[in-house]
């Protein structure tokens, strides 16, 4: 049964064929390790995941890569402001390097809790300089680069392909646009490879063209071709990637190699938070952590992106949440009750798993076959060996499904005596406060003592003087 795939560059379904019958090499863009990774981002690892995932159960062995970009990403994707590394050491007075592994630890973390497989190469920036280095100097020698001021620029017009990945109409964009920080530039659009001349700038590398450090771009097409060739089956990320870092990608591998640099471009759609953009501004951008404290285990929420299609934006709700850990718990009990597993599966749902799975990673249609299955009056045993066997897939940890339920109800008393714990130690200040303000009233500092029910006030409580004392009650 052939795997269909929606291909970016293309805007159409295709039919998956491997550039090498052996193996498929498949790159994913990795975190930009300054601050802890969202639910958003989680989205779109989850459906790489899961790409790998059903070719890995087609039988293909898969070379995956991801990288860690560790130096060279501004504040935006196109060259502007600082480096997102240095932003973050500066604030947490901390050195680039101490920042970078610190929440590169923490993404790792986040994705076993989530069931993510770990990439077979994981690649960070700052240890492929060289590789980047000797790519910029072939474009260099492919008549393909510029000058300024700011250091080695990608000229853009040079590669009339440039526009097609992105269906960009340059002749709209507006100068500036994309690019606001170097006016020596031949086009809005041109891109670094190489950043020069920012002596203060805490990373930096000696070049033929002077101390500097890379561009975001370059180096992804560094370490995938390093790892995987010239030539990639598949390359993943976030449909925010598309208009600037993967079509200036394409640019400067293809005008490097003078191959097609990517054969096959899957992208995850964005993440909405109460059909809202998700931003720290906001206060709508949320964690795994933040989910925990709330009683949610991390795969709930992949259950919850099991439930639409990458392609579409999905709109995160905690009612939504709620739901899908409510189906997952309805799930993991099912596990409990089913014997030991039989050798043999049911081929007629294995079938219609695999015609979902294999329909552009239709996770939702597949759930649906799992729900159709444990319905069914089909034998225990056989339903059991079917039940996991699509899991390989799914990656619900079905087969530890006890241990998985012990875990949702170890989180919520830990929860639970984590809120009493903070009650008490407010109701314990309140009382403080309160003694304090009857001293100042015995001393008629009234002011004083009327400014203590505001603090009050803001632990969440209320108070009512009255003969007998002062009542301390919760808001």
């Amino acid at each position: 049964m052939p795997i269909k795939l929606f291909n970016t560059a293309s805007r159409k379904v295709e039919t998956f064929q491997p550039l090498n019958k052996k193996y498929v090499s498949m790159y994913s863009c990795g975190i930009t390790a300054y601050y802890y990774t969202h639910i958003g981002h989680l989205y779109t690892y989850t459906t790489s995941d899961l790409l790998r995932r059903v070719l890995e159960y087609a039988g293909y062995d898969i070379r995956h890569v991801m990288n860690v970009t560790d130096v060279g990403h501004m504040t935006s994707d196109a060259d502007e402001g600082e480096d997102k590394l240095i932003v973050g050491a500066k604030k947490e007075n901390k050195t680039p390097a101490e920042i970078a592994r610190f929440y590169e630890k923490c993404f790792w973390e986040e994705t076993v809790k989530m069931n993510i497989l770990k990439p077979n190469t994981i690649c960070r920036a700052t240890e492929h300089i060289s590789d980047m280095l000797h790519l910029i100097e072939q474009l260099e020698k492919n008549g393909y680069t510029y000058k300024t001021s700011v250091g080695v620029i990608f000229d853009t017009s040079k590669f009339a392909a440039y526009p097609n990945f992105a269906k960009l109409n340059l002749a709209k964009q507006e100068a500036g646009a994309r690019v606001k920080i170097d006016k020596e530039r031949k086009n809005p659009w041109d891109f670094a490879l190489w950043v020069t001349n920012q002596p203060n700038h805490l990373m930096q590398w000696d070049s033929k063209w002077g101390k500097g450090f890379p561009g975001w771009h370059i180096e992804c097409s560094a370490m995938s071709m390093r790892y995987l060739g010239e030539t990639l089956d598949i390359h993943t990320g976030g449909i925010d990637h598309i208009p600037v870092h993967h079509t200036n990608e394409i640019a400067q591998s293809e005008c490097a190699t003078g191959k097609k640099f990517v054969n096959y471009w899957t992208h995850t759609a964005f993440l909405n938070v109460n059909n809202t953009k998700m931003s720290k501004s906001l206060g709508n951008l949320y964690t795994l952590q933040d989910l925990a404290g709330k009683d949610f285990v991390p795969l709930a929420l992949r259950y919850f992106f099991l439930g639409t299609s990458y392609r579409k934006p999905i709109n995160f709700t905690w009612e939504a949440l709620n739901a899908a850990q409510t189906a997952l718990v309805k799930l993991w009990k099912h596990c409990l009750e089913l014997p030991a597993p039989a050798c043999e599966v049911l081929a007629p749902y294995i079938k219609n798993f695999e015609e979902a799975i294999y329909d552009d990673l239709n996770m939702a249609k597949a759930l649906a076959v799992v729900w159709k299955l444990l319905e069914s009056k089909e034998d225990a045993s056989k339903k059991a060996a079917t039940l996991f066997h699509m899991d390989k897939v799914f990656g619900l940890d079905l087969a530890n499904a006890r241990t998985q339920l012990s875990n949702l109800e170890n989180l919520k008393k830990e929860n639970l005596i984590s809120k009493d714990k903070k009650y008490l130690e407010k109701e314990f200040k309140a009382l403080k406060l309160i003694e304090h303000r009857y001293l100042l009233k015995q001393q008629k500092k009234y002011q004083e003592a009327d400014a203590i029910r505001d603090q009050i006030k803001k632990l969440g409580f209320s108070i009512e003087d009255s003969k007998d004392g002062t009542i301390l009650k919760p808001i």
